[in-house]
């Protein structure tokens, strides 16, 4: 009786052992690649903190003792760049943002962490703040670019988790929202689009008498979305209009 042939190991041709062994060279290019991206990003964050928000590529690569073409090379062009340095700068102030959310004991405790953390990091940065919030990253996309809208990305999350203590701070928990309930739907969309535009308005003003410091601007934006402000005159600047005795007019 003839036995069977002891099972043999199936052979490997040449070219697909190389597609199975990683490459070292391969993998030692790609952590170079992405620790030069690191590098060239935070360089363009220190030029563009410098320069201003219209810093060109040609200064951007100066600043970073390189050739502009290198940044070409690796972000293809400025809203490449633009959308780049977005991720990192957006990653690190949602983080901020949500942590200051998390260590509050209330909503309202919470949205003044959160507002106060936004208001903090744009006053730092206010030149990079304006370079990775312009519209070119948003233009990109709806273009067709590579790449989601990070700021959308950012203002979503922010919303998404404003809106879960709102819900449990405007509604009885026995019952869920109707169209009589607009408000948990619609109030953290508001919201992040009034601290956006005021926060905004603020970083160009000039420094003075009239600017708030960014605790003064947090506790406003928080008095006047939660009481309104015909009830939260006390919280208005101590040289507003609205803040000040009318004078009654004589006879």
């Amino acid at each position: 009786m003839k036995l069977a042939p002891a099972p043999t190991k199936a052979s490997v041709a040449p070219d697909e052992r190389s597609e199975l062994v990683p490459d070292g060279r391969s993998s030692r290019w790609a952590e170079h690649r992405t620790e030069r991206r690191r590098e060239l990003i935070k360089t363009a964050r220190r030029a563009i903190d410098a320069l201003g928000p219209g810093a060109s590529m040609e200064d951007i690569a100066a600043t970073a003792d390189t050739s502009k073409s290198v940044y070409y090379r690796y972000f293809g062009d400025k809203t490449g760049l633009q959308r780049a340095v977005a991720e990192v700068v957006i990653a690190q102030m949602q983080q901020r943002v949500l942590d200051a959310a998390k260590a509050a004991t209330g909503p309202r405790e919470g949205f003044h962490s959160m507002v106060l953390a936004y208001l903090q990091m744009a006053r730092t940065s206010p030149n990079v703040y304006a370079f990775v919030t312009r519209v070119g990253i948003a233009e990109s996309s709806a273009a067709g670019g590579d790449g989601d809208d990070t700021l959308a990305h950012f203002l979503a999350a922010v919303t998404a988790m404003i809106s879960r203590p709102m819900r449990a701070y405007l509604l009885a928990p026995e019952r869920s929202a109707g169209p009589e309930d607009a408000a948990p739907e619609y109030w953290p969309t508001a919201a992040i689009g009034m601290v956006r535009a005021v926060g905004e308005q603020w970083l160009s003003t000039p420094p003075g008498p009239r600017r708030p410091t960014e605790e003064q601007l947090a506790r406003y934006i928080t008095g006047w979305l939660f009481d309104g402000i015909s009830r939260d005159e006390a919280l208005m600047h101590p040289l507003s209009p609205l803040s000040r005795p009318q004078a009654k007019d004589t006879p």
